[in-house]
Protein backbone atom coordinates (compact mmCIF):
# COMPACT_ATOMS: atom_id res chain seq x y z
CA UNK A 1 0.00 0.00 0.00
CA UNK A 2 1.00 3.83 -0.81
CA UNK A 3 0.62 6.39 2.14
CA UNK A 4 1.30 10.09 1.29
CA UNK A 5 3.52 11.42 4.06
CA UNK A 6 0.58 13.34 5.39
CA UNK A 7 -1.68 10.75 5.95
CA UNK A 8 1.08 8.24 7.14
CA UNK A 9 1.60 10.68 9.92
CA UNK A 10 -1.99 11.10 10.61
CA UNK A 11 -2.63 7.71 10.82
CA UNK A 12 0.84 6.06 11.97
CA UNK A 13 -0.38 3.69 13.92
CA UNK A 14 -2.94 2.39 10.96
CA UNK A 15 0.62 1.94 8.86
CA UNK A 16 2.51 0.22 11.33
CA UNK A 17 -0.26 -1.89 11.74
CA UNK A 18 -0.63 -2.85 8.38
CA UNK A 19 3.04 -3.40 7.82
CA UNK A 20 2.80 -5.61 10.63
CA UNK A 21 -0.93 -7.59 8.61
CA UNK A 22 -0.16 -6.90 5.13
CA UNK A 23 3.61 -6.16 4.41
CA UNK A 24 5.67 -3.39 3.60
CA UNK A 25 3.93 0.12 3.49
CA UNK A 26 5.53 2.49 1.14
CA UNK A 27 5.14 6.50 2.32
CA UNK A 28 5.75 8.85 -0.81
CA UNK A 29 6.70 12.61 -1.01
CA UNK A 30 5.11 14.69 -3.83
CA UNK A 31 4.14 11.41 -5.64
CA UNK A 32 7.86 9.88 -5.45
CA UNK A 33 8.71 6.95 -3.18
CA UNK A 34 10.45 8.20 0.19
CA UNK A 35 10.27 5.60 2.65
CA UNK A 36 8.92 2.02 3.81
CA UNK A 37 7.46 0.43 7.31
CA UNK A 38 8.33 -3.00 7.61
CA UNK A 39 7.16 -5.30 10.48
CA UNK A 40 9.87 -6.28 12.88
CA UNK A 41 9.55 -9.67 11.53
CA UNK A 42 10.31 -8.40 7.62
CA UNK A 43 13.54 -6.23 8.92
CA UNK A 44 14.84 -8.84 11.04
CA UNK A 45 14.73 -11.24 7.96
CA UNK A 46 16.39 -8.75 5.50
CA UNK A 47 19.27 -7.84 7.96
CA UNK A 48 20.18 -11.30 9.31
CA UNK A 49 23.41 -12.52 7.61
CA UNK A 50 23.04 -14.96 5.15
CA UNK A 51 25.56 -17.00 6.81
CA UNK A 52 28.08 -16.74 9.60
CA UNK A 53 31.28 -15.36 9.00
CA UNK A 54 33.32 -17.95 9.82
CA UNK A 55 31.44 -19.83 7.07
CA UNK A 56 31.83 -17.18 4.91
CA UNK A 57 36.11 -17.49 5.45
CA UNK A 58 35.85 -21.44 5.44
CA UNK A 59 34.12 -21.33 1.88
CA UNK A 60 36.01 -18.46 0.31
CA UNK A 61 38.27 -19.04 -2.68
CA UNK A 62 41.07 -17.31 -1.04
CA UNK A 63 40.78 -19.30 2.59
CA UNK A 64 44.41 -21.54 1.61
CA UNK A 65 46.47 -18.04 1.40
CA UNK A 66 49.63 -18.44 4.02
CA UNK A 67 49.09 -15.30 5.76
CA UNK A 68 52.20 -16.11 8.53
CA UNK A 69 54.56 -13.18 7.96
CA UNK A 70 58.31 -13.73 7.00
CA UNK A 71 60.57 -14.54 10.26
CA UNK A 72 63.30 -12.41 8.34
CA UNK A 73 64.69 -9.48 10.38
CA UNK A 74 66.40 -7.61 7.82
CA UNK A 75 65.64 -6.63 4.24
CA UNK A 76 68.57 -5.68 1.81
CA UNK A 77 67.61 -2.54 0.00
CA UNK A 78 68.88 -0.73 -2.98
CA UNK A 79 69.30 2.66 -2.38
Amino acid sequence: MQWQLQDAKNQLSSVVKKAADEGPQMITVRGMPAAVVLSMEEYQRLTKPKTRLTDFFKDSPLHDLDLDRSQDTAREVEL
